[in-house]
Protein backbone atom coordinates (compact mmCIF):
# COMPACT_ATOMS: atom_id res chain seq x y z
CA UNK A 1 0.00 0.00 0.00
CA UNK A 2 1.32 3.53 -0.79
CA UNK A 3 0.72 5.70 1.58
CA UNK A 4 2.35 9.07 0.04
CA UNK A 5 -0.20 11.45 -1.04
CA UNK A 6 0.11 15.10 -2.67
CA UNK A 7 -2.06 16.32 -0.24
CA UNK A 8 -0.04 16.11 2.75
CA UNK A 9 3.10 17.69 3.44
CA UNK A 10 6.62 16.07 2.06
CA UNK A 11 8.99 15.08 4.55
CA UNK A 12 12.04 15.71 2.34
CA UNK A 13 10.83 19.57 1.45
CA UNK A 14 8.57 20.27 4.15
CA UNK A 15 10.39 18.71 7.50
CA UNK A 16 8.74 21.00 9.84
CA UNK A 17 5.47 19.70 9.94
CA UNK A 18 6.81 16.52 10.78
CA UNK A 19 9.91 17.55 13.16
CA UNK A 20 9.58 15.79 17.02
CA UNK A 21 6.50 14.79 16.02
CA UNK A 22 6.95 11.24 17.12
CA UNK A 23 8.35 11.97 20.87
CA UNK A 24 5.02 14.73 20.93
CA UNK A 25 3.04 11.42 20.16
CA UNK A 26 4.59 10.27 23.39
CA UNK A 27 3.91 13.05 25.52
CA UNK A 28 0.01 13.46 24.48
CA UNK A 29 0.10 9.67 25.01
CA UNK A 30 0.75 10.04 28.68
CA UNK A 31 -1.44 13.79 29.17
CA UNK A 32 -4.51 11.35 27.29
CA UNK A 33 -3.72 8.33 29.75
CA UNK A 34 -3.98 11.06 32.89
CA UNK A 35 -6.68 13.04 31.43
CA UNK A 36 -8.09 8.61 31.12
CA UNK A 37 -8.09 7.86 34.48
CA UNK A 38 -9.30 10.82 35.73
CA UNK A 39 -12.32 10.52 33.73
CA UNK A 40 -12.62 7.21 35.32
CA UNK A 41 -11.80 8.35 39.13
CA UNK A 42 -14.63 11.05 38.10
CA UNK A 43 -17.15 8.63 36.86
CA UNK A 44 -17.03 5.69 39.38
CA UNK A 45 -19.37 7.94 42.27
CA UNK A 46 -21.99 7.99 39.37
CA UNK A 47 -22.32 4.07 39.50
CA UNK A 48 -22.33 4.05 42.97
CA UNK A 49 -18.71 2.28 42.55
CA UNK A 50 -19.91 -0.43 41.47
CA UNK A 51 -17.99 0.78 38.44
CA UNK A 52 -14.98 -1.03 40.54
CA UNK A 53 -16.62 -4.88 39.45
CA UNK A 54 -15.92 -3.92 36.00
CA UNK A 55 -13.17 -1.21 36.00
CA UNK A 56 -11.31 -2.58 33.11
CA UNK A 57 -14.31 -2.37 30.91
CA UNK A 58 -15.08 0.84 32.30
CA UNK A 59 -11.91 2.05 31.43
CA UNK A 60 -11.80 1.05 27.94
CA UNK A 61 -14.84 2.95 27.00
CA UNK A 62 -13.90 5.56 28.47
CA UNK A 63 -11.04 5.59 26.71
CA UNK A 64 -12.34 4.46 23.70
CA UNK A 65 -14.91 7.66 23.45
CA UNK A 66 -12.68 10.02 24.68
CA UNK A 67 -10.62 9.08 21.68
CA UNK A 68 -13.22 9.04 19.53
CA UNK A 69 -14.77 12.11 20.44
CA UNK A 70 -11.89 13.80 20.64
CA UNK A 71 -10.79 12.92 17.29
CA UNK A 72 -13.31 13.72 15.16
CA UNK A 73 -14.15 16.97 16.85
CA UNK A 74 -10.65 18.46 15.56
CA UNK A 75 -8.48 16.11 14.64
CA UNK A 76 -6.61 15.46 18.07
CA UNK A 77 -6.86 14.48 21.45
CA UNK A 78 -6.53 17.15 24.31
CA UNK A 79 -2.80 15.72 24.73
CA UNK A 80 -2.06 16.18 21.02
CA UNK A 81 -3.66 20.04 21.02
CA UNK A 82 -1.33 20.71 24.48
CA UNK A 83 1.75 19.28 22.06
CA UNK A 84 0.88 21.10 18.79
CA UNK A 85 0.41 17.95 16.84
CA UNK A 86 -3.05 16.60 15.01
CA UNK A 87 -3.82 13.54 12.52
CA UNK A 88 -4.79 14.46 8.33
CA UNK A 89 -6.16 11.73 6.43
CA UNK A 90 -4.30 10.75 3.64
CA UNK A 91 -5.99 13.66 1.43
CA UNK A 92 -4.65 16.11 3.90
CA UNK A 93 -8.33 16.62 5.30
CA UNK A 94 -8.87 16.40 9.18
CA UNK A 95 -10.54 13.80 10.49
CA UNK A 96 -14.65 12.84 9.84
CA UNK A 97 -16.06 10.61 12.88
CA UNK A 98 -15.39 7.74 10.50
CA UNK A 99 -11.82 8.27 10.19
CA UNK A 100 -11.76 8.77 14.05
CA UNK A 101 -13.86 5.66 14.44
CA UNK A 102 -12.04 3.78 12.86
CA UNK A 103 -8.27 5.48 13.47
CA UNK A 104 -9.70 4.45 17.57
CA UNK A 105 -10.51 0.70 16.67
CA UNK A 106 -6.96 -0.10 15.38
CA UNK A 107 -5.71 1.77 18.38
CA UNK A 108 -7.14 -0.45 20.46
CA UNK A 109 -6.24 -3.12 18.52
CA UNK A 110 -2.93 -2.62 18.20
CA UNK A 111 -2.77 -2.23 22.12
CA UNK A 112 -4.64 -6.24 22.59
CA UNK A 113 -1.73 -7.09 20.44
CA UNK A 114 1.62 -6.25 22.28
CA UNK A 115 3.88 -7.26 19.30
CA UNK A 116 1.95 -5.25 16.74
CA UNK A 117 2.08 -2.26 19.05
CA UNK A 118 5.68 -2.75 19.66
CA UNK A 119 6.19 -2.56 15.29
CA UNK A 120 3.73 0.50 15.74
CA UNK A 121 6.02 2.16 17.89
CA UNK A 122 9.17 1.43 16.33
CA UNK A 123 7.79 2.31 12.94
CA UNK A 124 6.19 6.01 14.47
CA UNK A 125 10.15 6.08 15.60
CA UNK A 126 12.10 5.47 12.33
CA UNK A 127 10.11 6.60 9.64
CA UNK A 128 10.25 9.71 7.65
CA UNK A 129 6.26 10.30 8.24
CA UNK A 130 6.07 8.65 11.92
CA UNK A 131 2.97 6.68 10.99
CA UNK A 132 2.20 3.50 13.05
CA UNK A 133 0.45 0.46 11.56
CA UNK A 134 -2.88 2.55 11.63
CA UNK A 135 -1.93 5.14 10.20
CA UNK A 136 -0.18 3.16 7.67
CA UNK A 137 -3.35 0.93 7.23
CA UNK A 138 -5.37 4.26 7.07
CA UNK A 139 -2.87 6.56 5.45
CA UNK A 140 -3.55 9.21 8.02
CA UNK A 141 -0.54 10.76 9.31
CA UNK A 142 0.28 13.08 12.32
CA UNK A 143 1.79 16.66 11.72
CA UNK A 144 2.77 19.59 13.41
CA UNK A 145 0.01 22.30 13.43
CA UNK A 146 -0.15 24.82 11.47
CA UNK A 147 0.03 28.01 12.69
CA UNK A 148 -3.56 29.87 13.03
Amino acid sequence: MNTQSFDLPDPHYQPEFYADVPLKRLISWAIDTVIIVLLVVLILPFTAFTGLFFLPLLAFLVNFAYRVICLANGSATLGMRLTAIEFRTSRGMHFAASDALLHTLGYTLSWMFPIAQFVSVIFMASQERGQGLTDMALGSVALNRRAS
